[in-house]
C-alpha cells in the first residue's frame, strides 16, 4: 500500500469505507455458507458432497483444498479489516469528545447500534469454537473429516442441547449486527437520502432476518430430531 492509499484508508470516511466493503465481503461468504447448510434438508449424501466439490474447486489449475485455503486467507484479511476499522472509529469518535458530558441526554439508537461491540466479541468467539468444532473436529463428538453430515448432525444432537442454545445465541446476535451494519454500510455506500435510509433499513432486515433463519432452520432441525 503506498502513501497516498495509506493516507485516504486512515480517514474517517476511508475507515468506513474499509468496514462497510470487508462487511460486504463477510454477508456474501455468509449466505454462499448458510446457502450449504440448506443442502442437509435434501439428504446427507447431497450435504457430504457438497462439502467434498468445496475441496475439489478450481481443479486442476488449483490442488486439492486450496481454493478454501485462499478463502480462508480472504475471510480472514476481510475479519482483520472490519475489526481494525469498527476499533479506530470508536476510538477516534472516544477521543473526540474526551471529557464526558455532566448532563448528557441519553442518545435514540437502535438494541444493535448500542451492542455492536459486545455482539462482534460474541461473534468472533463463536467463530473460533466453530472451526475448532465442524473444520478441525477437535471439539466435535464424531471429528471425522470423511462425514461432514454425520460431524453436523453428531454436534446437534438432542443431548447436546447447549451447543445448540449457544448457536442461537450466536446466530440472534449476528442477525443484530447484521441488521446495524448492512444499513450502516449501504448509507456510507450512497443510501444518504430519505428515500435511500428507508430501503436501506428494509435491505439490512431481510439480509438479518434471512440469514438468522437460514442458519438456524439447520440446528434446530437437528435438535428437535427433524433430521437424523
Amino acid at each position: 500500500m503506498d502513501l497516498a492509499t495509506r493516507r485516504v484508508v486512515n480517514t474517517t470516511v476511508g475507515k468506513k469505507a474499509v468496514m462497510a466493503v470487508t462487511g460486504v465481503i463477510l454477508v456474501l461468504f455468509l449466505i454462499a455458507h448458510m446457502t450449504g447448510n440448506l443442502k442437509i434438508f435434501l439428504s446427507t449424501e447431497s450435504f457430504d458432497h457438497y462439502a467434498h466439490w468445496l475441496r475439489t474447486i478450481g481443479e486442476p489449475l488449483l490442488p486439492y483444498s486450496w481454493f478454501l485455503w485462499i478463502q480462508r486467507i480472504v475471510l480472514l484479511a476481510a475479519v482483520i479489516g472490519h475489526i481494525w476499522s469498527a476499533t479506530s472509529l470508536a476510538l477516534k469518535a472516544k477521543a473526540a469528545r474526551p471529557v464526558k458530558y455532566a448532563h448528557r441526554r441519553p442518545v435514540k439508537g437502535s438494541y444493535a447500534a448500542r451492542t455492536m461491540r459486545w455482539g462482534g466479541v460474541i461473534i468472533v468467539l463463536f467463530v473460533v469454537y466453530h472451526i475448532l468444532d465442524l473444520t478441525t473436529g477437535h471439539l466435535n463428538p464424531v471429528g471425522d473429516s470423511s462425514r461432514p453430515a454425520g460431524n453436523l448432525i453428531a454436534d446437534f444432537a438432542p443431548g447436546r442441547w447447549y451447543v445448540t442454545l449457544f448457536y442461537v445465541v450466536a446466530v440472534l446476535t449476528l442477525a443484530f449486527h447484521l441488521r446495524h451494519g448492512v444499513f450502516s454500510a449501504l448509507r456510507t455506500l450512497g443510501q444518504q437520502t430519505q428515500t435511500g435510509e428507508r430501503r436501506a433499513k428494509a435491505v439490512a432486515l431481510v439480509v438479518a432476518v434471512v440469514i438468522a433463519v437460514g442458519f438456524l432452520a439447520v440446528p434446530l432441525s437437528i435438535t428437535t430430531g427433524l433430521i437424523k
